[in-house]
């Protein structure tokens, strides 16, 4: 089974957004920052090293939000989101993109009208209705 991870920053109504570099799976689509899990990591350190390693930055990990199961290319996969604080918005010091070729601040209502990756929005219900609270 493969498993990863999302990681939502929700602030001042929006929820941070990346858009992945074009080609490979889904290329070219936006979605929640986040990435595989390693055989050897834990949900925590999967995070630290796909946030520092996508945008050059370390983050601070907080709760556990849904987790998905679902099929890709014949194979069980296990989506697991978790709440996560960027140290800036990525206005005034733009982020470090090596995985993705732009990122925004997104309303949460506008994330099913855009071209976004078929595993976030499987969760996209869950993190609405957790951004409302």
């Amino acid at each position: 089974m493969s498993r990863s991870v999302a990681c939502i920053d929700y602030r001042d109504g929006k929820v941070f957004i990346a858009k992945r570099q074009a080609g490979g799976d889904m290329g070219g689509r936006w979605e929640f920052p986040g990435g595989k899990i390693e055989d050897d990591e834990d949900f925590s350190t999967a995070i630290f090293r796909e946030m520092k390693e996508e945008f050059g930055v370390d983050i601070i990990v907080g709760s556990h939000i849904t987790q998905s199961t679902f099929e890709h290319h014949g194979k069980r996969c296990t989506l697991d989101v978790f709440e996560v604080t960027f140290p800036h918005q990525g206005d005034k010091k733009r982020f470090t993109l090596t995985e993705h070729t732009d990122y925004r601040w997104a309303d949460i209502d506008e994330i099913p009208s855009l071209d976004f990756v078929d595993s976030d929005l499987s969760v996209y219900k869950c993190v609405k209705e957790w951004v409302s609270k």
